[in-house]
């Protein structure tokens, strides 16, 4: 199962957010033993060293990225990707790109607390409850 990971599943690991960490941190497991062929958008990245570097400091930094590029693949962002998201009902331009990356590399869903920032669209949007129970259910072979 092809799974874009938007940036907040990744922050609750990565910043141990009390309330998120065990599911989100279950899921990216789940990329690691390969259960689930995660992408993170291209922007995710910088987004996310970006943050670390103001929480932590550079060094945790490029250790933390350099581990995300060898568990994920990156959804990349080229000009059809903007233009699909400068072009979009999407509220919010960075869901947008997140989104329109996943669909342009063809994934089969996107991974969010915030589904309410994905109406309409035509990937499946999961909660992160909602993708682990229909990971554990194909991998009991029951679906």
């Amino acid at each position: 199962m092809r799974i874009l990971f938007d940036t907040n599943i990744i922050l609750d690991v990565l910043l141990n957010r009390k309330k998120f960490v065990e599911i989100s941190s279950n899921l990216v497991g789940m990329v690691e033993s390969k259960k689930i062929e995660g992408y993170l958008c291209a922007t995710t990245i910088a987004t996310l060293d970006y943050l670390i570097v103001k929480a932590v400091n550079r060094k945790q930094a490029n250790i933390e990225i350099k581990k995300l590029l060898t568990i994920f693949n990156i959804a990349e962002v080229n000009s059809i990707v903007l233009e699909l998201s400068v072009n979009s009902a999407f509220g919010d331009f960075e869901d947008a790109v997140q989104y329109y990356s996943g669909e342009c590399c063809k994934v089969e869903g996107l991974v969010t607390r915030n589904t309410k920032d994905y109406k309409n669209t035509n990937l499946p949007i999961y909660t992160p409850d909602e993708l682990c129970g229909i990971v554990t259910i194909n991998q009991h072979g029951k679906a």
